[in-house]
């Protein structure tokens, strides 16, 4: 293949623009920036009239290069029976952050019959709709690789029956873990439902020609499945930022301390010490102005737990705004807030909006586990501090430190981040090089 060549790539994707939320952005920016480095994707996806997609941005349209070709199909779901049914106005969020911790017997009805009659999981009806026109193209058009992203993690099937009918290069991009997920539990899985669930997950991960992940522990964590994996065909591409979207200046408040946080917040991300230490801070620092804001998804169990602290009188909750706008909160900060789920197989789970945290060039603080990949690349950028869940006296200690500061000097933002190997075009080159390292070696055979 001469240098010159430019790979067409069939990238097939549930969530494209209109969706909105952190699953369509890794898929929308890659194929952003693709062209640039060699490869032309042509993205294969859900009709929008039909999709499930719990929120809506139509701001990400703007971003999709033109001439990129777009094909949508048809979907067999059963999120409105589930909206009928249950009364909810709202189709579930992937850790159910919409659907409250304490729910009643008809809740776990639908959640054990998308566990057990939808595996993977509920957008599988999807399947049969991309297969037939996937076909189509395969044979209409010259595509040289395919790519599916996930979740929702039944896409990876469509890879997996088109990789054994045509028997073209197949990257498997899984954003999140699959049976390992920090809500598989709720689902309420019978055993023969695990055991299908976990042959379709083997079975991706050994026939597709390369997989990538978000993390180093999300590698590790694959390679300790019982499937002959070489650990060299597991790529780790973390999700990252664009620089386009950082259009806007920084203007954090002279009167307030403002900690923001964005995107969806539930029981399962444990920031009690954090409350707690800013509780302390109010009582002992009366001279600063502390607010809160929450912009995106707050279940209604940390809203609890913020009046309980005592602190909803200094807290701003901001529904789901366009990607922009989150942006714009960002800018508009002090310090960023960031959490990750206190739940098992934690240390895989590094929030993709830790790298726009990143090129805010705001102080980080996060609640996580010591010692994962989010606590070594925030050390690692010299972007703030991880504490455990439990870390009460660290916290207070560290945020007292930036209080003082703050008194001397309203504008917290760092003077350096050492952030670019996280941007989306840096990211898009390697993807690009593993999509040609497949073609080149498909070609020799």
């Amino acid at each position: 293949m001469e240098k010159t060549d430019q790979i067409n790539l069939l990238y097939i994707s549930y969530y494209w623009p209109p969706s909105g939320g952190p699953g369509v952005q890794r898929g929308l920016k890659f194929c952003k920036y693709l062209p640039q480095a060699g490869v032309r994707p042509s993205v294969l996806t859900v009709d929008e009239r039909q999709a499930s997609y719990p929120v809506l941005d139509h701001t990400f349209a703007r971003e999709v290069p033109e001439g990129t070709a777009v094909y949508r199909t048809a979907t067999s779901e059963p999120f409105e029976y589930y909206k009928k049914l249950s009364g909810k106005k709202e189709i579930p969020y992937s850790g159910f952050a919409n659907e409250e911790a304490k729910t009643g017997f008809l809740d776990k009805v639908f959640k054990f019959v998308r566990g057990n009659l939808f595996i993977p999981d509920a957008r599988v009806g999807w399947n049969k709709h991309a297969l037939k026109k996937a076909g189509e193209l395969l044979q209409n058009d010259q595509f040289q690789a395919i790519l599916t992203t996930s979740p929702p993690h039944s896409t990876q099937l469509i890879g997996l029956k088109l990789k054994e009918k045509y028997g073209l290069p197949w990257v498997a991009d899984l954003r999140d873990p699959w049976t390992n997920i920090h809500y598989y539990d709720q689902l309420y899985h019978t055993p023969i439902a695990k055991r299908i669930d976990k042959k379709y997950e083997l079975q991706v991960l050994e026939k597709a020609d390369a997989v990538v992940v978000t993390s180093e522990d999300t590698k590790r964590l694959f390679l300790n499945k019982p499937v002959n994996i070489n650990p060299d065909k597991i790529h780790v591409i973390p999700n990252g930022y664009d620089e386009d979207d950082f259009i806007y200046p920084s203007t954090p408040p002279q009167d307030e301390f403002l900690i923001t946080y964005t995107g969806t917040i539930t029981e399962n991300y444990n920031i009690d010490v954090f409350l707690k230490a800013i509780a302390h801070l109010r009582s002992v620092n009366t001279d600063i102005n502390y607010k809160l804001r929450f912009v995106g998804k707050a279940s209604e169990g940390v809203k609890q737990r913020i009046r309980k602290a005592g602190l909803e009188g200094i807290t701003e909750f901001v529904p789901h705004v366009p990607h922009n706008e989150a942006i714009k909160y960002l800018m508009e900060s002090t310090m960023l807030l960031m959490a990750i789920a206190d739940v098992p197989a934690v240390y895989s789970n590094v929030p993709g909006k830790l790298f726009e945290y990143l090129a805010s060039n705001k102080p980080i603080v996060c609640l996580g586990p010591v010692h994962s990949d989010t606590d070594r690349i925030i050390d690692e950028c010299g972007a703030g501090r991880l504490f455990h869940y439990t870390a009460y006296e660290l916290m207070l200690d560290h945020m007292m430190l930036m209080s003082k500061a703050w008194s001397i000097n309203p504008n917290l933002d760092l003077p350096y981040i050492n952030h670019s190997q996280f941007s989306r075009r840096a990211l898009t080159e390697k993807l690009a090089k593993v999509v040609k390292r497949l073609v080149v070696k498909a070609a020799k055979v």
